[in-house]
């Protein structure tokens, strides 16, 4: 995220589950008479919505690009598992017939 002009005690990263809040804001305004000022001192608020099992890790600032690591981790019972495919036993073989007979009704 590009934050030029903003230095690391006047950046706030708040993190809550599933949602990651960037804001800035500038402590002092210069006074200073300029044609074109290029950079823009105006506070900001920014919200990032997080999947689930994301958390942040880590936030560095360097020449005015704001880089924030994020990790997601999911628990051991929602990461997919690999089944082992086994053979069933066969059914045993017979040299005799069986015959199922019903009951016989009478009419």
């Amino acid at each position: 995220m590009a934050v030029a002009g903003f230095m690391p005690d006047e950046l706030d990263i708040t993190y809550q589950p599933n949602m990651l809040v960037v804001s800035g804001s500038k402590s002092a305004e210069d006074s200073g008479d300029y044609v074109h000022r290029g950079i823009a001192t105006r506070s900001f608020v920014r919200r990032f919505e997080l999947a689930d099992y994301v958390e942040v890790v880590n936030a560095s600032l360097n020449n005015g690009l704001l880089i924030i690591d994020l990790k997601r981790e999911l628990p051991e019972e929602m990461k997919p598992r690999r089944i082992q495919v086994q053979l069933a036993d066969a059914l045993p073989a017979s040299n005799k017939t069986m015959q199922i007979e019903g009951q016989k009704q009478a009419a």
